[in-house]
């Protein structure tokens, strides 16, 4: 089973290494406990929407990127879990209009 605050995690610690800042540079920056940031990083506590702004906003990061990246491995962990090679995907997502 996927969690959402595992992914979620997974992308905001990425994504903090890959700019090489530390987690008490992000937490200052965010203004968030480092205990807290890391606890989310790991999966361990949910982001509220205000926190993951703040998160977002150290990272310089816009948060529909996060979200996007989110949703993306959540998709893939899906079509794992189901063996299946590939889900439907609804025209919505795929930004195509239907022309009926």
């Amino acid at each position: 089973m996927v969690l959402l605050r595992q992914e979620l995690g997974d992308v905001l610690r990425e994504e903090r290494q890959q700019q090489r800042r530390t987690l008490r540079e992000v937490s200052a920056a965010a203004r968030v406990s480092l205990g807290y940031l890391s606890e989310v990083e790991r999966g361990q506590k949910e982001a509220s929407s205000e926190l993951l702004a703040s998160i977002c906003g150290a990272l310089e990061l816009p948060m529909s990127i996060v979200l996007s990246q989110v949703s993306e491995r959540v998709a893939e962990t899906e079509r794992t879990e189901a063996g299946v090679a590939s889900l439907p995907v609804p025209a919505r997502a795929t930004g195509l209009v239907s022309a009926a």
